[in-house]
C-alpha cells in the first residue's frame, strides 16, 4: 500500500497549511494554519497530528493540539482533534487518521467542532456529548450607564489585572490567533472574558464566549458588553453557553439547534471539559 499514515511534525507543516487552504477553507490562508498548529502554550506535544501521503504528496491531514492541564489536583493531558480534510478519491483511508489519533494512550480527547457526518462516528467510538444549549445575546446599542461596568480591551491593563490561574490562562492565549481578551470591570469586581469572532450561515458577524471568569459580573454587564462587541467588533449576536458562563443571559434567545461538541475521557466528567487550550483559541474561520 503506498498510502502512508504519518505523524505531523514541524517540517510538514508548510505543506499541511497549504492543503488545508487548498481543500479545506480558503479563507484561512496557509501560514494561518502552520500558525496555529504550533500552540502558543507550553506543551509536550507528540506530533501535530496525522496525515495521508500517497507516493509523497499530503492528500489528507487530521490536525490534533494538544495540552496539558492540572484537574483536581492532577496533571491530565488533552488532545483536542482540529481540522479534518481527506481529498475525495482517499475517503476511504480517513480513519486511518482517526485511529493514528486516538491509539494514543492517556489522553482526554475533545472534538469541539465536528461536522453533521461525524458525530455518529463519534458516538461509535464513545464520545459523549457536552451540553452545549446555546443564548443568543442580541447585538444591540443599548445606552451605557455612567458608573456601571467598564470594558477594558488593553493587553497591558488586563495582564497587570490578573493573577493566579486567570494570569497563566492569559499568558498562555495572548497570542492565541483567534482568541480576543477584555476584561468588565465594575468596582472592586471584574471579569475577565475571552471571546472568538464567529461565522453562521456564512456571515462573520457573531461572537463565541469561550471563558468568564466571574459569572455574576458577566450576567450583570451582558448588555454592555452586547454593546461594546456591536460598535468595536462589528458583532451582532453574541453566542453563550450557560455552561461557560454560569447561567442563561437576560437578554437572549435559546438556539433551537446549537453546534455539537463531544469529548472522550476515561475520568473525567462534562463539567470538567472547557474549551481553552484548543483549535477554537487557535483558528478564525
Amino acid at each position: 500500500m503506498t498510502i502512508a499514515v504519518r505523524a505531523i511534525d514541524d517540517i510538514d507543516l508548510p505543506e499541511v497549511g497549504q492543503f488545508l487552504h487548498n481543500n479545506l477553507n480558503s479563507r484561512v490562508p496557509a501560514e494561518t494554519w502552520v500558525r496555529a498548529v504550533r500552540v502558543p502554550w507550553k506543551v509536550d506535544a507528540p506530533n501535530h497530528g496525522f496525515l495521508l501521503r500517497d507516493e509523497g504528496r499530503v492528500v489528507g491531514t487530521y490536525l490534533a493540539f494538544y495540552s496539558q492541564r492540572v484537574i483536581n489536583g492532577g496533571r491530565q493531558d488533552f488532545c483536542n482533534l482540529g481540522a479534518w480534510c481527506v481529498l475525495p478519491d482517499y475517503r476511504r483511508h480517513s480513519l486511518r487518521l482517526l485511529k493514528a489519533l486516538l491509539a494514543q494512550d492517556g489522553y482526554t480527547f475533545t472534538d469541539l467542532s465536528p461536522s453533521g457526518t461525524v458525530v455518529p462516528l463519534n458516538e461509535r467510538l464513545k464520545f459523549r456529548f457536552l451540553d452545549t444549549s446555546t443564548a443568543l445575546i442580541p447585538g444591540l446599542p443599548w445606552p451605557s450607564a455612567p458608573g456601571r461596568t467598564k470594558i477594558i480591551s488593553d493587553r497591558v491593563i488586563i495582564a497587570r489585572s490578573l493573577s493566579g490561574r486567570e494570569l497563566e490562562i492569559y499568558r498562555d492565549h495572548a497570542d492565541a490567533a483567534a482568541a480576543r481578551h477584555l476584561l468588565l470591570r465594575r468596582g472592586d469586581a471584574s471579569c475577565y472574558v475571552i471571546f472568538r469572532k464567529d461565522r453562521r450561515k456564512n456571515l462573520p458577524v457573531f461572537a463565541s464566549i469561550l471563558y468568564a471568569g466571574d459569572a455574576e459580573l458577566f450576567h450583570a454587564s451582558a448588555r454592555t458588553l452586547a454593546r461594546h462587541l456591536l460598535l468595536r467588533h462589528g458583532v451582532l449576536a453574541t453566542l453563550a453557553e450557560p455552561r461557560v458562563v454560569g447561567r442563561r443571559p437576560r437578554p437572549s434567545i435559546m438556539l433551537g439547534k446549537p453546534r455539537r461538541k463531544m469529548y472522550r475521557s476515561t475520568n473525567l466528567e462534562p463539567g470538567q471539559i472547557d474549551y481553552l487550550y484548543s483549535e477554537l483559541v487557535c483558528v478564525g474561520w
